[in-house]
């Protein structure tokens, strides 16, 4: 029932756009095959998103008159090996948003990525896709935040593009009530020509950590262009009660003919003591990867990415959630794909 209703949902929203032609149907379609090694457990399996997120999607504008414009966007995330949507509990699971656009900026509302993601993630040379993904590190230090990487019930303010470079957004979700859900984060940046620098915080209401009802992220970014090689860098750390997780990443891309290489080193850094007095001070990992991707037209590219996480402590981060990785153990990734735009 849960597919026909989304089905006749996006046949309905499909016909109501054809008749306007400021309305784009757009999407990825990336599968490959991958192979994952978890301590001592092996995995080869068809797989997806390596380089870029499946998705499908509809998008337009309306002019409003006078310097206004009004906007929506719905994006669902899809498992191209299986065909099955990628969250089972929400059909636009990636974005859903309206928004009101003018000389002011933009006010976006709905679901959308929150500014602390943004804030690491694009820095990311593999753009937080496939074995090599930066979100892996991304532990909500056991708590139900759930604004790691989107937020429901969200209002977004985004400054105009016609500041000198200099670019912001700030975000409030509602909770409704749901702890974990509440959020509260800006990004400020500046960007021209080859250079990218930003800053970001975020914080997010949960249930109660040892007294602290307050999960918190900060963290900065930065990226050049020097046309031979483009490099990234960025840190973030979360913190609730006495738990902090700190990662730094460095990076960068070698563009070769139609190719482009990849290269990515992060490390994670945990310390604090959990509510059970379990020190993390040793829990950290340091995670290599490189890839690279052959472009075969501006929508159609092959790649291949490989990474290994090496697990120090309890650490448990993984190229792959499956098999199942045992804390301290090291996790490595083979992946082979082609992903397609259109």
């Amino acid at each position: 029932m849960k597919k026909i209703v989304a089905l006749t949902l996006l046949a309905a929203v499909s016909a109501a756009a054809s008749a306007q032609s400021s309305v784009t149907l757009f999407g990825v379609v990336d599968a490959g095959v991958s192979y994952v090694k978890n301590g001592d457990e092996k995995m080869t399996s068809a797989s997806s998103n390596g380089l870029n997120t499946s998705r499908i999607g509809l998008r337009g504008i309306e002019d409003l008159g006078d310097g206004l414009k009004a906007g929506f966007w719905l994006e669902s995330g899809f498992s191209p090996d299986t065909g099955t949507t990628s969250d089972s509990n929400r059909f636009w699971n990636r974005r859903s948003t309206v928004s009101l656009i003018g000389n002011f900026g933009e006010v976006r509302l709905g679901r959308d990525y929150t500014p602390t993601y943004l804030g690491y993630t694009d820095y990311d040379a593999f753009g937080d896709n496939g074995v090599a993904s930066s979100s892996k590190f991304d532990s909500s230090l056991g708590t139900n935040r759930d604004t790691g990487t989107r937020a429901d019930n969200m209002v977004t303010y985004l400054t105009p593009n016609s500041l000198g470079g200099f670019y912001s957004r700030i975000s409030v979700a509602a909770g409704e009530g749901v702890d974990g859900k509440k959020y509260a984060g800006g990004r400020i940046g500046y960007a021209t020509g080859p250079v990218d620098v930003s800053v970001n915080y975020g914080r997010t209401d949960v249930t109660p950590l040892g007294g602290d009802d307050r999960f918190k992220t900060y963290g900065a970014g930065a990226s050049y262009d020097f046309n031979v090689v483009k490099v990234f860098a960025y840190y973030t750390q979360s913190k609730i009660d006495d738990l902090k997780l700190a990662n730094y990443s460095v990076g960068a891309t070698v563009p070769v003919g139609v190719g482009l290489i990849r290269a990515q080193f992060t490390h994670a850094n945990a310390s604090g003591t959990t509510s059970t007095g379990i020190s993390t001070d040793g829990d950290d990992a340091n995670q290599y990867a490189l890839g690279y991707v052959y472009n075969l037209s501006k929508r159609t590219a092959v790649y291949t990415t490989v990474a290994r996480v090496q697990n120090k402590g309890n650490a448990d981060f993984a190229v792959a959630s499956t098999p199942a990785l045992v804390p301290g153990q090291n996790s490595t990734g083979y992946e082979v794909g082609f992903s397609h735009k259109f």
